[in-house]
């Protein structure tokens, strides 16, 4: 059975990352959705909630697994038994940071591969810091998040977002 992990902090999850969660299920036998606990960045919801959106983002998926994790990647993936790691790519920069990431996870564990996932279209420009922002200032983004991540930033704001 092969296995991959697809790890982000996932604050909130969009549409790009659920699409990413998607196809790649498609390739994996079993993916697990690995939710960073202690992102560099601060986080809008805590870890219970961002695994809470994501689980029932995909719960039509029953290959897919949604975890928190606290370790290095390549750590996680070897306790899940994972030897891939999945990441979506948009345009731009994304390729040299994901490039770097994938070096130095490598460096961490030959065994473990990366694959790249190219961003479909329509979620080019969708960056989970510009949906905080807008959902924060008001702006509609239900185009841009699955229902449950809309309902939670609509709380999380105390207005319609």
């Amino acid at each position: 059975m092969t296995t991959a992990i697809y790890p982000g902090s996932f604050d909130p999850a969009h549409n790009g990352h659920i699409d990413i969660a998607t196809r790649a299920s498609k390739v994996f036998d079993q993916l697990v959705v690995a939710v960073y606990e202690e992102p560099p960045k601060g986080v809008l919801f805590s870890t219970a909630e961002r695994v809470e959106i994501l689980s029932e983002s995909v719960k039509g998926l029953p290959n897919i697994r949604v975890m928190s994790f606290t370790s290095l990647v390549p750590r996680f993936a070897r306790q899940v038994g994972a030897d891939f790691v999945v990441r979506g790519l948009r345009a731009g920069l994304d390729f040299e940071t994901e490039f770097e990431m994938a070096l130095m996870w490598r460096n961490l564990d030959p065994e473990i591969d990366v694959v790249c996932f190219m961003s479909a279209l329509e979620y080019q420009f969708v960056y989970a810091s510009r949906i905080k922002e807008v959902a924060q200032l008001g702006g509609d983004v239900r185009g841009l998040v699955p229902p449950p991540v809309a309902e939670k930033l609509t709380a999380k704001f105390d207005r319609v977002s």
